[in-house]
């Protein structure tokens, strides 16, 4: 434990939490099983189902539109983003993953609202299996849960308006 006095973290309390989370269709078998994680994993830390908005796009690529769209209308503390996107014989999906990956930073920069990447990237449909709910854990679990986390910590910070006490 640290003695450091002014520790902020966030809590994994998500009632009276907004979220919202957008679906790619594309791969959707795997999909589904990511966002029940999510809405398990959220409504086991205190989500009311009410306070969770879910939108399905045709695939993870158009993803970051919706998420946008969501962020700005200032409706949602925190938003999660979940996909599935395997390796075939062409670097099309590591060229998908880049672009999703940079336009939820920049979305979640530039408006202030935690946009968390619960997209799998895999290689196979073994590892996509794995990721969405087997061996390997629950992507959309953890993201849920990364999502409870950053809203809070966020309502913990100042905004920027404050004057510093000296």
């Amino acid at each position: 434990m640290t003695s450091i006095p002014h520790v902020l973290e966030g809590k994994l309390n998500a009632n009276g939490l907004k979220i919202g989370i957008v679906c790619a269709r594309f791969n959707s078998i795997f999909v589904e099983q990511l966002l029940s994680g999510a809405e398990d994993a959220l409504i086991r830390h205190g989500a009311a189902p009410e306070d969770i908005t879910v939108a399905w796009v045709p695939g993870s690529f158009e993803t970051p539109l919706v998420i946008q769209k969501m962020a700005l209308s200032g409706k949602y503390d925190a938003l999660i983003g979940l996909g599935v996107v395997i390796q075939g014989a062409t670097q099309h999906a590591s060229m998908i993953n880049a672009e999703v990956s940079k336009a939820y930073s920049q979305i979640s920069l530039a408006t202030g609202i935690p946009v968390v990447y619960g997209v799998v990237t895999t290689e196979n449909i073994e590892q996509a299996i794995e990721r969405s709910g087997s061996k390997a854990g629950n992507r959309g679990a953890s993201a849920a849960v990364t999502a409870i986390e950053m809203a809070n910590l966020l309502k913990c910070l100042p905004d920027g308006k404050e004057k510093r006490q000296r």
